[in-house]
C-alpha cells in the first residue's frame, strides 16, 4: 500500500496557482484527480510527498488559500 498526501483546494485554478508557488519554493507536487473517497469542492488536488507536508502548509498559510486542507492517503 502506498502512502502520500494530497492538498484539497476549492478550484482547479487554486490548485494550479498553488502548484506554481510550491514549484517556486522547490517543493514537488503533481495535479491529480481527487481520490473518490475524499470530498472536495474541486475535482483536482495536488499530490505531495509526506516529507513536504509542513512546508506546504506554510505556503498555504502565507498565500491565504482559504479552506485548503492536507490529507494523508493510502492506496
Amino acid at each position: 500500500m502506498e502512502e502520500f498526501a494530497v492538498v484539497l483546494v476549492e478550484s482547479t485554478s487554486q490548485a494550479m496557482r498553488l502548484e506554481n508557488l510550491l514549484h517556486m519554493d522547490g517543493i514537488q507536487s503533481k495535479l491529480i484527480p481527487v481520490p473518490r473517497f475524499l470530498s472536495s469542492s474541486c475535482g483536482n488536488c495536488l499530490r505531495i510527498d509526506l516529507s513536504s507536508i509542513e512546508a506546504v502548509k506554510k505556503v498555504i498559510e502565507k498565500h491565504h488559500f482559504a479552506n485548503a486542507s492536507v490529507e494523508i492517503v493510502q492506496m
